[in-house]
Order: C-alpha cells, then sequence, then structure tokens
C-alpha cells in the first residue's frame, strides 16, 4: 500500500511538471533607473526609509534679455553676465507612500557692464516639499503624486549695493507655499513625466517698501529615451508664468515675467548611481533673461 501512494505521488509530481513546461513565465516589470529629467519632477517616491541625495552643477551664461513685449536683445558689445551654482537635493521616504524634499543652492555670480565688473556669492532661496502618491502606476492609469511646496527667503534680497551690479542678490525675500500635481506614465521604451505647481508669495518688506508678488506657475513636461547598456536620452521643456507686483498697495506695471526653456541630455546609470549631461536653453520669454545653461548631476541612494 505505501508503495502504491508513493508511486502516486511520483507521477503526481511528474504531471504537475509537464503541465507547467508549456507555460510562459511571468514577464519581469519594466522599471528602468536613470537619473530622471532636470527640472520636472519624477513621480515614484522613495521607498519608506530610503535617502536619496542628487547633487546639480550649473554653469549658466546670459546672451540677452527679454522685454516686456517677449523681444530679444543681446548684450551689448563686451558686456558679461555668468553664474555658477551648486544645488543639492535630498529626499527622504517618510513611508512608500510619503516622501520628504529639500534643496538648496549655493551660487556664484559674475557681471561686467560698461567696462565695471563684479561677482558676489552665497545662498540662494531654498526649498521644502512634501510629497504623497495618491495613484501607483496601472494599466493606462499613471503614477499620481500630489505635492507641497514651500519656498524659503534663504538668499540675499535687500540693501543691495548698486556697485554690484545685480551679482548680490541671491533671492526673492518672501516665503512661498505651493502646491502642485506630477504625473509619470511608462510606455517602454519611453518614460513620460509632468507636473505643475501653483505658488503664492507672502507679502515682505523690502528695503522699507511692501512688497507683495504675484502667484506663479511652473510647469514641466519631459521624457526619457531608454537605450542599451545604461543609456538613456531625455528632452524636456520648463516654463514659467508670474504676474505684476504689487509696491506699498500700487501695481507696478510691466514686472510680470514669463519664460519657456528647452532642455535635451543624456545620460548613463547603473542601479546604484545615475549621471546627466544636459544643455538648457531659454528660447521665450517676458521680462526675463536669455540664458544657456550646461548641467551635470548625480544620484546615489542610500
Amino acid at each position: 500500500m505505501l508503495r502504491l501512494i508513493l508511486i502516486a505521488i511520483v507521477l503526481l509530481n511528474c504531471f504537475n511538471a509537464f503541465s507547467y513546461a508549456g507555460e510562459d513565465p511571468a514577464p519581469a516589470e519594466w522599471n528602468p533607473v536613470s537619473a530622471g529629467t532636470l527640472t520636472t519632477w519624477t513621480a515614484p517616491l522613495c521607498a519608506q526609509g530610503e535617502l536619496v541625495i542628487q547633487p546639480f552643477l550649473y554653469y549658466n551664461r546670459t546672451r540677452g534679455t527679454f522685454d516686456s513685449d517677449g523681444k530679444y536683445h543681446s548684450l551689448n558689445k563686451g558686456d558679461r553676465q555668468y553664474q555658477y551654482q551648486e544645488q543639492l537635493l535630498m529626499q527622504y521616504g517618510i513611508t512608500d507612500r510619503l516622501e520628504i524634499d529639500a534643496q538648496t543652492v549655493y551660487q556664484q555670480n559674475y557681471a561686467r557692464q560698461d567696462g565695471a565688473s563684479a561677482s558676489k556669492r552665497g545662498f540662494g532661496d531654498s526649498f521644502l516639499l512634501l510629497r504623497y502618491c495618491a495613484l501607483e502606476e496601472k494599466g493606462w492609469i499613471p503614477h499620481l503624486v500630489g505635492m507641497f511646496q514651500l519656498k524659503m527667503p534663504t538668499g540675499k534680497y535687500q540693501h543691495l549695493n548698486a556697485d554690484k551690479l545685480g551679482t548680490d542678490s541671491m533671492g526673492t525675500g518672501s516665503w512661498d507655499p505651493g502646491f502642485g500635481l506630477n504625473l509619470t506614465k511608462k510606455l517602454k521604451p519611453f518614460i513620460f513625466h509632468a507636473d505643475a505647481i501653483f505658488s503664492f508669495p507672502q507679502k515682505v518688506m523690502i528695503d522699507g517698501v511692501k512688497t507683495k508678488y504675484a502667484s506663479y506657475l511652473n510647469y514641466d513636461v519631459g521624457v526619457e529615451y531608454f537605450l542599451p547598456k545604461g543609456f538613456n536620452l531625455m528632452l524636456e521643456a520648463n516654463g514659467y508664468v508670474q504676474g505684476d507686483t504689487w509696491q506699498d498697495g500700487e501695481r507696478t506695471v510691466s514686472t510680470d515675467s514669463s519664460y519657456l526653456t528647452i532642455s535635451p541630455g543624456i545620460g548613463w546609470s547603473c542601479d546604484k548611481v545615475q549621471f546627466l549631461l544636459a544643455y538648457q536653453r531659454v528660447v521665450a520669454g517676458v521680462n526675463a533673461d536669455a540664458n544657456d545653461s550646461v548641467v551635470l548631476t548625480g544620484v546615489y541612494t542610500f
């Protein structure tokens, strides 16, 4: 009897092995790693307890300005304006669905105008964010994240020296809370990202003048195209729109501003570290500098 039971078990195992041999294994989820885009937020959050550190190295050169009518004017011959920036972004997963982020910047500003030159270095304004994952990507549903952002006035904004040609201006002076949404969708071999953040500056006293900056919108769209051996290409567009400033209760006309930046880049990544080299160009604007920038960033996960 025992021998018959053992034979039956062996035959059943053989039958199960034969039955599963013809079935295809479940396909692995396509989830490539990269440094992401430069300005557009990527929706997937850090895992609980995970710390991500991402430095950015910027070289910004101003080739001209866009006036209040959106017309471009190049700098006068002999004039120069450029900047080096070192930004640091840190992201930490409080839970698998809640993340806290902090970003700060140190910058060196240089200007030459009408034969005079000046330079100044210091910290710019800083940012603190909370991001919550409302929906994870499933089928045609994208990854959806809600964001709360607070800009903090850590950069110099008043008592500026006219001899410094504007190089000692590092921030706006206002506390700016904001709210936004961030989407990410994978369509192999592409990953698409988009975000929009509305910010509401609070009143600030600047050199004795009550100043109220208008609310503003940052919006970004980006796409990554993944290549073999860890390489990927990146293209994004970044926009900004803000209305006129109010001073001592009166509207200052033609102080509104906007710009549109286009940025291509190339990256290389492995599981532990990711890199991205990109070029940014401001292609249109109103009351804005026309900048060209080279950016290098890397990501390291603890």
